[in-house]
């Protein structure tokens, strides 16, 4: 009799999530992305277990893809599907890529602008890299001509740039020997607590048919350097940090609960999005008032927990964003749990374990979430990260609709605050402001180190350090550290808040003694 009622007081136009879908491929070469989407596709549309689904598809997104530039990706996705949607989307970079394009497409949803929608994602790295190594290159389909821009939002400042601070590897492990510091803990502790945190997340992969690395570990092994575990950007080793090059897809498909009805989708197939929401932190890491802290973060958590109409005690599961460790620290901190709960941090193993298709992750950790809710019916939380700990998403799903999203006594547009499916309607939720930090180019004098990382080399020997200093009054600039001693000392003890001295070189600073 309840789910009676509910069916009948359910808004039409409430989205919902009905078939999903990931796919892992061992073998390489494998299929160039194309074919990973096409095929992603077709999996989530025979997931929801009814036919002709995608020949309904108002809308088809593609995550950006790392592995192959295409001439136009989601007219060559709906080509493939035989679809016309009268919608496409291509995203840009970003690890929130995901949710933003499910979140947007249940908004439009919600509004009666559309009926269904496909997000697909994949990349073919493993497969780049078995090329790459037999000297040959991908004969891939519909190569755009010219090589379009990278697709990020923005570049990286000037000054990032300069001193070589624009990858992930580099820019994360400053932000958590600043995060560290400002903590009071010592390098031996954090070391520890990360092997500790990580762990577990390996013995999910290790059971998740999907993952690309499925070797349960224990912390030591996670943590202690060796040859096949060497640093990467220290303090991180190659095991606690993303797992880029993999041959990876997933899909997912949205309908409202109109065209799901109509369509006979069973309802145990239907997850709901409840809470939704988007923030974004500085995209310096210098500019950052404080460097090792996601205030965006904790704001994005209190937003879709509040559209939610849920806490994070109600959550049966989670899968919290994981591509360096203070990412996945600053997830537990804004999301209020232990980085030791026993819910666990993930339903798949995590970006180090499942594997990290670059902008494709959330797709996986969403497809395994409606997954894990069909078999046991509750709440579940999954965030997405983007750029520098720069951009967040955090999205409630739940195999139960709620007031919040049209389920309301008599149907109609939710619990009569404003955000019900017109709340939808911005999807994007709150966006985090501080005032940035200045950051100064060249730079002679004496600073403070504020937070800093050592590069290594694919040898694994350490190759020069890189810091963000403190300048006197409010500034900050960037530095390389080229003396051995130095570089040996920022790895064996705390060098924040080590007074240093900058020295223009070129078009960088150096730092000394």
């Amino acid at each position: 009799m309840f789910w009676f009622y509910v069916r009948m007081s359910l808004d039409p136009r409430t989205p919902c999530l009905v078939g999903v879908a990931q796919h892992t491929v061992r073998d390489q070469p494998g299929p160039e992305p194309l074919d990973l989407w096409e095929l992603a596709a077709r999996e989530a549309a025979a997931d929801a277990g009814v036919p002709g689904l995608l020949e309904r598809l108002d809308s088809v997104q593609v995550v950006y893809t790392e592995s192959w530039q295409y001439d136009d990706p989601a007219a060559r996705l709906a080509e493939r599907l035989k679809a016309d949607p009268r919608h496409r989307v291509y995203s840009t970079v970003s690890g929130t890529a995901p949710q933003t394009l499910l979140g947007t497409a249940a908004a439009a949803i919600a509004a009666g602008e559309m009926d269904a929608a496909l997000v697909a994602g994949a990349e073919a790295l493993a497969t780049r890299k078995v090329l790459r190594r037999a000297g040959e290159r991908p004969a891939w389909s519909h190569r755009a001509h010219p090589k379009p821009p990278y697709g990020w939002e923005r570049p990286p400042h000037p000054d990032e740039l300069a001193h070589e601070l624009f990858l992930p590897v580099h820019t994360y492990p400053i932000m958590e020997t600043a995060r560290r510091a400002a903590a009071g803990e010592s390098v031996e502790d954090e070391f520890r607590r990360r092997g500790r945190m990580m762990a577990p997340m390996t013995r999910v992969a290790a059971a998740n048919p999907h993952a690309w690395s499925r070797a349960a570990r224990t912390p030591e092994e996670l943590v202690t350097p060796s040859a096949d575990n060497r640093f990467v950007g220290w303090p991180y080793t190659r095991r606690t940090v993303a797992l880029a090059e993999v041959d990876q897809a997933a899909a997912a498909i949205m309908v409202s609960t109109g065209l799901a009805d109509r369509l006979g989708i069973a309802r145990d197939r239907r997850i709901y999005l409840r809470g939704w929401a988007y923030a974004e932190d500085t995209w310096e890491v210098a500019a950052r008032p404080v460097m090792g802290a996601s205030p965006a973060m904790a704001a994005a958590a209190r937003h879709a927990f509040a559209r939610a109409g849920l806490g994070a005690d109600d959550l049966g599961a989670l899968d919290l964003y994981s591509c360096f460790a203070v990412a996945l620290r600053a997830a537990c901190a804004a999301t209020g749990i232990d980085p030791l709960d026993p819910r666990g941090l993930t339903v798949t193993g995590g970006l180090p374990y499942a594997g990290a298709p670059v902008s494709v992750y959330v797709l996986h950790s969403t497809a395994a979430m409606a997954e894990r809710l069909r078999a046991a019916p509750g709440h579940g939380l999954v965030t997405g990260v983007g750029m520098h700990l720069t951009k967040h998403t955090y999205a409630v799903w739940s195999t139960e609709p709620g007031e919040a999203f049209g389920a309301g006594p008599g149907g109609g547009s939710g619990n009569g605050t404003g955000a019900g499916l017109a709340g939808l309607r911005n999807a994007a939720g709150p966006v985090h402001t501080a005032e940035p930090v200045p950051i100064a180019g060249l730079y002679e004098g004496t600073a403070t180190v504020a937070g800093y990382t050592v590069a290594h080399g694919r040898d694994g020997g350490a190759e020069r350090g890189i810091l963000v200093v403190d300048l006197p009054g409010r500034a900050r600039a960037h530095a390389h550290v080229r003396d051995p001693g130095l570089i040996a000392e920022a790895e064996a003890a705390e060098l924040v808040g080590r007074e240093v001295r900058l020295v223009p070189d070129g078009p960088v600073n150096v730092a000394t003694y």
